[in-house]
């Protein structure tokens, strides 16, 4: 939400995942035929993290409707660091700004 408060010019859904199993693909799905972008978004790694598995899903069922690649954004493929500092370059909030940015000028 804080991505798009600051870029304003920027129009998207924002699905907010409730529950992931199951998750609700109807909703993803008809968003992604809409708009023809999505950014897969979440805390977890990429490497093993659910995202991977809603992104092959969108890639499957909605190929046709796509305008570009799926993105997927999450924390590094390292361990969780316990400093507060390296916690936030952990934390995927910063590149996810900017892949949204790159993603609407695709």
């Amino acid at each position: 939400m804080e991505a798009l408060d600051e870029n304003k010019n920027i129009q998207a859904d924002l699905i907010d995942l409730r529950s992931l199993l199951p998750w609700d693909k109807e909703t993803v799905l008809e968003s992604v035929k809409r708009t023809g972008k999505v950014i897969v978004f979440h805390e977890d790694t990429l490497t093993g993290g659910i995202g991977g598995e809603i992104a092959a899903e969108i890639s499957s069922a909605c190929f046709q409707w796509l305008d570009a690649p799926v993105m997927r954004c999450g924390s590094l493929d390292t361990a969780v660091p316990m400093s507060n500092h390296l916690e936030w370059n952990f934390l995927p909030r910063d590149r996810f700004k900017q892949m949204l940015k790159q993603l609407a000028e695709y």
